[in-house]
């Protein structure tokens, strides 16, 4: 039950944290920094806030309480399921953001490039008008208007279609990378566009795969020692490698990330900042939103590969022949690795 709360705690801390971070730099709320600020807990120098937002920084701090302490009851109030059924349902959570992450990137990254494509050949005006042409020159409304509504269909889109892949995001890459070389070499042309989604592609396929890698066991161990132990002791230290090295650094990225207005993440996202290559892709900023996913999604993937480890030393069962994580997570409960994929 232990374990349970605190999966539920963390993962709802993350999104909790997201949401503040929303409502203090988009929105200017106060947050929960800034009331502790005005109050001067924690020994901070005070700097004081006027009485509509003491209210609402109040309002916030109890909002993510009741958030974080109903999860937790929800943990406990759901003791009839197993931690292998709460791994999943976690894993799930994870594949799901991944998902979203990559119909987001595919449907910005096509439709920024053939505006950008327009642009620099001198047809956007002709496409779409004078005035909307001007206005897709500017990258805060390119963001809004073009950006954002495809990053909301991908929401939809991702829950719908579930059997995507990431080898269609490297033949992405690839057929890309193709682009360039065809355009260079045979007809001696090329834009600052072509190589920006070039980028674009390729930062999204190593960042978002790395919670489907961990699923696969796919990272690099050092296992000098740790292949040789058995199932339980194997279980004892992936659970310490959990709680101690892999949420914890989840927490740094995004802590360091968007911790303040100027902040590698935040200063990005803020000011829709783009690459200084001209008529290029207007998608940099959400290059730094790239660590946000892979920080979120390794984080969940973490908390689901802490409860299945619990579980594996909760079961006191002398047998070795356990399900691994990929098995539990794949649905493949034969032993053939790869079914379900």
């Amino acid at each position: 039950m232990l374990a349970r709360a605190f999966a539920y705690a963390m993962v709802a801390s993350v999104f909790l944290y997201l949401l503040n971070n929303y409502l203090v730099f988009w929105q200017d709320l106060p947050g929960t920094y800034g009331l502790a600020l005005h109050y001067g807990w924690f020994g901070l120098e005070v700097e004081a806030l006027d009485e509509s937002r003491i209210g609402a920084g109040w309002a916030q701090l109890l909002f993510y309480l009741a958030v974080i302490l109903l999860s937790i009851g929800y943990a406990f109030r759901s003791s009839d399921r197993s931690l292998e059924d709460d791994s999943i349902r976690f894993a799930r959570l994870s594949a799901y953001l991944v998902r979203f992450a990559f119909w987001s990137v595919l449907l910005v990254g096509a439709a920024d490039m053939i505006i950008s494509l327009l642009r620099v050949e001198g047809l956007l005006e002709y496409v779409v008008g004078e005035w909307l042409a001007n206005q897709l020159g500017r990258s805060i409304f390119r963001g809004t208007w073009v950006h954002y509504p495809l990053i909301f269909v991908s929401l939809f889109v991702a829950a719908r279609l579930r059997n995507i892949s990431f080898t269609w995001l490297a033949l992405l890459c690839v057929l890309a990378e193709f682009m360039i070389v065809i355009t260079r070499f045979v007809f001696s042309y090329e834009q600052a566009y072509m190589g920006d989604l070039v980028r674009f592609w390729y930062a999204a396929l190593f960042l978002f795969a790395s919670a489907y890698t961990l699923v696969e066991e796919g990272h690099v161990r050092v296992d000098v020692l740790y292949a040789g132990f058995r199932r339980r002791r194997k279980a004892t230290f992936d659970t310490i490698g959990c709680l101690l090295l892999g949420m914890p650094i989840c927490w740094v990225i995004l802590m360091q990330g968007m911790g303040g207005r100027g902040n590698s993440i935040n200063s990005p996202l803020l000011s829709f900042e783009v690459s200084q290559s001209g008529f290029g892709m207007y998608v940099k900023y959400l290059m730094a939103a790239f660590l946000i996913i892979f920080a979120v999604t390794m984080l969940i993937q973490f908390v689901s590969y802490l409860l299945y480890n619990v579980a594996q030393l909760l079961d006191r069962g002398e047998h070795e022949e356990r399900l691994t994580y990929y098995q539990l997570i794949s649905g493949d409960h034969t032993g053939n690795v790869g079914a379900g994929h």
